[in-house]
């Protein structure tokens, strides 16, 4: 499912224009990424926890030259599905 498809599903089911049902998702997803540009943990409770994990410096090597080369330390962004989520998926039609 695309963003576009999600918010058109989105208009539907809570009865919103699609103009609004794009600003709440915009907002939401802006709130999330927010909050995990700064560090912090977003948690969804039943949905998951989206969070910056660190990721250390390394040493890789250059596929085009060969030639080893460090890749500094950085974040990264994770998700981890919440209990419920997992349940969710684990159960048959």
């Amino acid at each position: 499912m695309t963003k576009q498809e999600f918010i058109e599903r989105l208009s539907k089911k809570a009865k919103l224009s699609k103009k609004d049902a794009r600003s709440v998702v915009d907002s939401a997803i802006g709130m999330i990424v927010d909050r995990v540009k700064r560090k912090e943990k977003v948690t969804l409770t039943g949905f998951g926890t989206f969070e910056a994990r660190r990721q250390k410096a390394t040493q890789r090597m250059n596929p085009q030259t060969g030639r080893k080369m460090m890749v500094p330390e950085k974040y990264v962004p994770k998700f981890r599905a919440g209990k419920q989520f997992k349940e969710a998926l684990g159960k048959r039609r």
